[in-house]
């Protein structure tokens, strides 16, 4: 079985820290100055944005668990396919499928960008925030 290299133990500590609710762990895992782009237009989020999104999810998404299809380390990062799972507030199955590229540095994250379904995102994210009246 193949050694995991630094980049994938970083971005799989990271994902696993988010599964747990551990906004913390997955805080520590951040460059303080990391940027996240996503595919919807809306520009860049720094750290503390995206891990409000996080929040939000660990919160209001029962069993949250990212599925890993395909994980591959890239020299200065991490490419990989997942799908991102869970039971909605109101008893709907979550499944958003998500391809992203990680950039590591120094063993944190320094850049996310991501690549989602902008419609299911939003349905997810509007679920969530009425079920804790946000």
């Amino acid at each position: 079985m193949p050694e995991t290299s630094t980049n994938i133990a970083v971005v799989d500590a990271f994902f696993r820290a988010v599964e747990r609710g551990d906004l913390d762990a997955a805080r520590a895992l951040y460059a303080p100055d990391a940027r996240i782009w996503h595919n919807d237009g809306a520009g860049e989020q720094d750290r503390d944005a995206n891990l409000a999104v996080f929040q939000l999810f660990s919160t209001a998404i029962r069993g949250l668990r990212f599925d890993v299809s395909r994980r591959v380390d890239a020299g200065d990062g991490v490419l990989q396919q997942h799908v991102l799972r869970g039971q909605l507030p109101n008893g709907e199955e979550a499944a958003l499928e998500i391809a992203m590229y990680l950039a590591v540095g120094g063993g944190r994250i320094t850049r996310i960008e991501e690549y989602f379904d902008v419609a299911t995102v939003t349905h997810i994210i509007t679920t969530a925030r009425e079920s804790v009246g946000a």
